[in-house]
């Protein structure tokens, strides 16, 4: 991975929705919020239909340009087998947003079951536990299953599968070791990269006699991504450890997508802070942005780690073919070139880090000069409102009226303060000269 973004698509620029397509989708949207009860028995089969007329390519240009809430509700309306194909059309950011909305609601998107059909995968229906008996599947891929879900893949199979809610951080040794009988367990990290938080989800593998069991707490792209390529292209994958070699692949890529935004944000607040002054308040809102591209940056390394670890396991334990050998060494070899990247994001991180407190510091200090200033200035007017105070002063003017002496005191403080802060003018413009020469010198 010589950059971030070999050896895979930059979906981020989208082409051009068909205008008059986009216009008619929009126009059924527009009847949808204005009389709901009408639209959902006239306007929404037409939606449908208008859905299943276009080509993906078509509908994923569409759904780029519309709002976020019409975007949901579009996506809603689309046929599940279609979804998919549309992913794929779409940007990186896009397809997260879509992908994170998707709930399990019933049991066969909580249990996917998928063999070998032609050389490309195929999901098998699975409705009832006679069902999920008579696959002989290549994937068994659970979705926060039920415990009865859960109870069928473990009499079934004979596999002792973990329940999701239980998936923990372990210790390395506890993640990945096999069993008596020839299982072999791993517990790995995958990214999960959505725009209000990050965070790193734990995915529990099995691969017990040709058959890959993977048990998570939520749905992730790189799963949804995966199946897509497998079940579109024939001769993708082979055997269970094709598609588990191609999930920690993928996740590779996931990161170095992530990666990509965070340098993206990075520059963005570098422009900020190095630019013009910034206010203490925009300071507080930069340092809370750095601190968040720091923490995605920590779970990246974090995951790509892991990632390095399960594949090490992997090919220690020579349970990986020629091939599949040499197709680890490929990934090990990309996650070492995101390790040069993230160790420059971290420095570069801290440096930021440093110019934003540096910036405050120079706030701080300019706010003490004024008071400073304030004060050379109004250190003599005190001294003398302290002789105008005095008995001796009354006694020194008893032969002026008061209203001429206070009056001429009171002009005395007023020129003897210009002339001060005058006379600190001067003396900060002359500094600021002879440095400049010093500094030509």
């Amino acid at each position: 991975m010589e950059t971030l973004s070999n050896n895979q698509p930059n979906p981020t620029r989208q082409a051009e929705p068909e205008p008059e397509a986009l216009a008619q989708v929009l126009e059924l949207l527009q009847k949808h919020k204005l009389i709901q009860a009408v639209v959902d028995k006239q306007n929404l089969p037409a939606l449908r239909k208008l859905l299943e007329q276009l080509s993906t390519k078509s509908i994923g240009n569409i759904i780029e340009a519309l709002s976020s809430d019409d975007q949901q509700f579009v996506w809603e309306h689309i046929r599940d087998e279609r979804k998919e194909e549309i992913l794929l059309g779409i940007s990186d950011d896009m397809r997260v947003e879509l992908v994170s909305e998707i709930k399990p609601r019933d049991q066969s998107t909580m249990i996917r079951v998928f063999d070998l059909h032609k050389g490309c995968l195929r999901q098998i229906p699975i409705e009832s536990r006679r069902d999920l008996a008579g696959a002989k599947p290549i994937w068994v891929d659970l979705v926060t299953p039920e415990d009865e879900q859960l109870s069928w893949a473990r009499e079934i199979f004979g596999v002792d599968i973990p329940n999701p809610n239980d998936l923990t951080d372990l210790e390395t040794s506890a993640r990945f070791y096999v069993e008596d009988n020839g299982e072999i367990h791993l517990h790995s990290n995958f990214l999960l990269d959505r725009k209000e938080e990050s965070r790193n989800v734990t995915v529990a593998f099995i691969l017990n006699r040709g058959t890959l069991f993977s048990v998570r707490s939520e749905e992730l792209p790189v799963f949804r991504l995966q199946r897509l390529r497998a079940r579109a292209e024939s001769g993708y994958v082979s055997e269970a450890k094709d598609i588990l070699l191609d999930l920690y692949a993928a996740d590779v890529e996931y990161s170095a997508n992530a990666l990509e935004n965070v340098y993206y944000e990075m520059e963005n607040i570098s422009k900020r802070v190095l630019g013009a002054r910034i206010s203490d308040n925009e300071a507080e809102d930069m340092l809370a942005m750095i601190a968040s591209e720091e923490d995605l940056n920590g779970r990246i390394r974090r995951n790509v780690l892991d990632t390095r670890n399960a594949l090490s396991f992997l090919m220690r334990r020579k349970i990986l073919s020629m091939e599949q050998h040499e197709e680890g060494n490929e990934i090990l070899r990309d996650i070492d070139s995101l390790d040069g990247h993230t160790a420059f994001l971290f420095n570069k991180i801290k440096f930021l880090l440093d110019a934003t407190d540096s910036t405050i510091n120079i706030n701080q200090n300019k706010d003490i000069k004024r008071l400073t200033i304030l004060g050379v200035v109004f250190m003599p007017l005190n001294i003398l409102a302290g002789i105008g105070g005095m008995s001796e002063f009354s006694m020194m003017t008893q032969a002026v009226p008061w209203q001429v002496a206070y009056g001429c005191l009171m002009l005395t403080m007023i020129v003897i303060g210009g002339f001060t802060y005058i006379g600190l003018k001067v003396y900060e413009r002359y500094k600021n000269r002879h440095w400049i020469k010093s500094k030509r010198a």
